[in-house]
This record gives structure tokens, C-alpha cells and sequence, in this order.
């Protein structure tokens, strides 16, 4: 079976995680899915595949030649809840011509003068929604791959390779899931996440990463004799967000460029809150930008008196390529698998994270490799079929590289 067809039929499970849940999974229907893969990977000859209480799923390739190290392959199986993702109706565009594609709900255009990577297609085949949903390629195009990677591997035995781990992991896009992985269980020296972007990406540099939170508290007083006395929470909050540098923000920024990120926001008069991600790939730059917030939070204390504003900030994940330098052969090795498979390896600055990037932190240095797919958490989402079957040829070579020559 291809990758794209595993794509397809996994994009029928509507595993939006939710953020709002402390439990791992955060959705049942993450469960479903797990399950569903753990009897897919017994009847490929995985016998060992299981699903844990938490929803991770794991399953071993046992080793065809000799090894030095276990190699371990991740992808995630939420979805975001964003974007409409039940129901998810999949077409074909085959040898695509190049134009606009007008989807299926008759509104919805993909254009490649908005989205210039449609010019690389021309010619291929690609997988589509109705405009209605997201499709889930990220990551059930990451899974699909690993998958067909195994089947291929199993069916033959032939191609030498070392001790193979498969982990499929939940709730990753609310950044809790890998939280809750036990590296003893995963049981690998090292590890590649296989999530998002075009063929050829292997990604080992990530944003530093924290949140703030913001709490405002006011003074009501009647509005008739609220002169010189009243302080309105809401209002300070909007003072704050306004004292944030307005090109430091993600829609005035680009490639390494960090930014702060209003995420949430709640505002009465007594009461207000605030809440933001930082971003950026130099610590010492996410550092100063905590302190700006600082800064901040201290003027209005002053303005509005002690106690106005509180700020907390908490560590998100840091720049994976802290622990991925050191072991650069991973990112090597996948180079090498690339261009066997007829690709061009890039390794662009994510601006986002990666389950790689705590895993690297955790001990198991974990760079990321592309899956073929665009336009994540979107209604316009597309994966390309004959870049997803690269994909999995350049997943066949990495693995074969953990091989002894």
C-alpha cells in the first residue's frame, strides 16, 4: 500500500486533541485511532505492537544486519481542533496543470500565487479536501510514512537494518503529549520525529520557546464618579499588549525572527488577563524578551500601583539543535537518505517546535524530517503522493544506514 493510501483512510479519524483536558490522550477518539494502528502493525508482522494507558504506540522492527544503535521513528496522531476536522472528504488531483485548483465546496481555491510551492508539482499528483476540513497530513502523513516504511522493510527482509523502534504518540499539538513519554519504554539511542513540511526538510533548529500569563486587577467605581478613581483591568491589559514592539509579532515577522504572540485574552473592569507565546531562536534573545515583559509589568505597577499587574512565565522547550549538534551524523545520515530518494536536503530554521525538540532534551537527540504536505491546519491543506513515496524511500535509507557496514 502506498503512503498517500494510508493517508487517506487515516484521515477518517477525527483526533483533534483538545487543550482543555489533563489527561494523556486528551480525546478518546486518539485511543480509537491507536488502537486501530496496533492491529494494522500486527497484521504487517509486528507482534510486539501495543498501545499504552497513555495512547502512545509502540511496536519494534527487529534488526536484519548488525547495529550499534536503536533508531526510533515518531509521528504524531492528533489533529488540530481549529479547523473543522470531522467528516474529512480526500480527492486526487492528478497531474496537476499548474493552475488554480477550485475544491470541491466550490469556494475554497488553492492558488499557486498564493502558495508558490504548487509551481513544484506541476506534472504530480496531489491529495486535497473539499475546502470543508483540514486533511490531517500533519501528522497522519508522518504515521502513513512509517507505516509503509515497515510494511516495505518486513515484506523485504533483504534490506539490511539495525534495531527499529515505532512510536506514535499523542497530543502533540497542544504540546502535552511527549511530555508523558517514557524514554526506557521508547528504548532507542536516537530517534528522527517524521511531521510536516516539503520532501528533503531535515530540521534540527527550533525556536526557544516560554508562555506568559498575565493577570490585571482593577478598581470599580461608578462611572459617574469615577474620576481619578477607577482603574479598569481591561483597559491596563490593552496597555500592556500596546506596549509590545507592534514588528515583533508573528504577522511582521520571518525565518529567525522571533516574536511574542497574544494568544489569549479575557476583560472586565476588576479583572483581566492576558496570555502570550514567546519566540525566538537565540535564548538570549528570548531572555530579553521576557524582561521586556518585565519591564512592562513593572511600569504599570508603578502607574497603577503595586499589585495591578502580575506576570508569570514559564519554559516552553528549547532549540533542539543545542543536543543535535553534538550528534550530527543523524542529520548526516538523513542528508545522504535524500538525496538517494532524488531530493535536495535543506534544513531551514522551524519556526514552531517539535516533539524532537523535548525528546532531545530528554536524551534521545531527535531531528525532524519532512513528509511531503502544505498548508497545515488549514482547509487548504495538500499532500503530494510522489513526494510522500520519497518520503518513505529516504525513511528506508536512513534506517538503512543504522546498519554496520
Amino acid at each position: 500500500m502506498r503512503a498517500y493510501e494510508r493517508l487517506i483512510a487515516y484521515a477518517a479519524y477525527p483526533t483533534a486533541s483538545d487543550e482543555t483536558k489533563e489527561a494523556c490522550p486528551s480525546t478518546p477518539s486518539q485511543l480509537a485511532f491507536g488502537r486501530a494502528l496496533v492491529e494494522e502493525m500486527k497484521s504487517l508482522g509486528i507482534a510486539d505492537a501495543y498501545q499504552n494507558e497513555l495512547g502512545f504506540v509502540y511496536g519494534t522492527l527487529e534488526a536484519t544486519a548488525p547495529y550499534d544503535e536503536t533508531v526510533a521513528f515518531l509521528a504524531h496522531m492528533d489533529v488540530v481542533d481549529t479547523v473543522p476536522y470531522e467528516n474529512i472528504k480526500t480527492a486526487l488531483i492528478e497531474n496537476y496543470d499548474g493552475g488554480e485548483i477550485l475544491l470541491a465546496d466550490g469556494e475554497s481555491r488553492l492558488s499557486p500565487a498564493e502558495f508558490p510551492v504548487l509551481s513544484r508539482y506541476q506534472g504530480e499528483t496531489l491529495l486535497v479536501t473539499d475546502g470543508k476540513t483540514l486533511l490531517g497530513a500533519d501528522d497522519k502523513a508522518g504515521v502513513a510514512e512509517i507505516m509503509t516504511m515497515a510494511e516495505t522493510l518486513l515484506l523485504h527482509p533483504e534490506i539490511p537494518h539495525g534495531r527499529i523502534r515505532i512510536c506514535f504518540t499523542p497530543d502533540e499539538e497542544i504540546g502535552s503529549g511527549i511530555l508523558h513519554i517514557d524514554v526506557k519504554e521508547l528504548a532507542a539511542d536516537a530517534a528522527y520525529t517524521v511531521d510536516g513540511g516539503s520532501f528533503g526538510e531535515v530540521d534540527y533548529e527550533t525556536f526557544n520557546a516560554a508562555s506568559a500569563h498575565v493577570e490585571f486587577r482593577g478598581k470599580s467605581i461608578h462611572p459617574g464618579s469615577a474620576k481619578d478613581k477607577m482603574v479598569n483591568a481591561a483597559r491596563v491589559a490593552m496597555e500592556f499588549d500596546g506596549m509590545i514592539p507592534e514588528g515583533q509579532r508573528p504577522e511582521r515577522t520571518a525565518g529567525r525572527d522571533g516574536f511574542f504572540h497574544l494568544i489569549g485574552m479575557q476583560g472586565e473592569i476588576e479583572r483581566a488577563a492576558l496570555d502570550y507565546i514567546l519566540r525566538d531562536h537565540d535564548l538570549g534573545i528570548l531572555s530579553a524578551r521576557e524582561e521586556t515583559l518585565r519591564r512592562i509589568a513593572a511600569y504599570l505597577n508603578g502607574k497603577y500601583g503595586e499589585g495591578s499587574v502580575t506576570l508569570t512565565i514559564r519554559e516552553s522547550y528549547r532549540n533542539m539543535s543545542e543536543k543535535i549538534l553534538p550528534a550530527f551524523y543523524l542529520v548526516d545520515r538523513a542528508y545522504e537518505a535524500i538525496r538517494e530518494a532524488g531530493g535536495e536536503p535543506s534544513s531551514p530554521p522551524v519556526r514552531g517546535g517539535t516533539d524532537g525538540s523535548r525528546l532531545s532534551f530528554m536524551g534521545v537527540p531527535c531531528p525532524n524530517l519532512g513528509t511531503g504536505s502544505h498548508n497545515h491546519h488549514g482547509r487548504l491543506e495538500f499532500a503530494v503522493t510522489e513526494e510522500m513515496d520519497k518520503c518513505v524511500a529516504s525513511l528506508i535509507g536512513v534506517a538503512r544506514r543504522f546498519a554496520k557496514a
